[in-house]
């Protein structure tokens, strides 16, 4: 079983909802090519020169190139943004800072 199923099964469970982090990381995993098209946009800008972008930018290059169907309910929502930021650089931490980021709300 997957950590997506285990956090499924957890919900089930307990019958607490998930948060909002761990809302997205399900989504994360079953949308990969959404993630692989952010790497590629950010490594694209960084080669053009750029130091720092808004991510807000990346997803709406990854909106506006593709017309990819996830496997949610929903497309790329908006308070996936910051964690997509975060997890570039926590994979390429050479670019850590290339995303401007702040406190969020549901910070554990």
């Amino acid at each position: 079983m997957g950590i997506a199923e285990k956090l499924r099964a957890d919900e089930k469970i307990i019958g607490l909802p998930l948060t909002q982090k761990e809302q997205w990381w399900l989504w994360h995993k079953e949308n990969p090519e959404v993630w692989e098209l952010f790497e590629r946009f950010t490594f694209e800008a960084i080669d053009a020169g750029h130091t720092r972008l808004s991510p807000w930018l990346i997803v709406n290059m990854i909106r506006w190139e593709t017309t990819v169907r996830t496997t949610g309910e929903f497309k790329i929502k908006n308070d996936y943004i910051a964690y997509y930021s975060r997890l570039f650089m926590a994979m390429h931490p050479k670019h850590d800072g290339f995303f401007r980021t702040k406190r969020m709300k549901n910070d554990d």
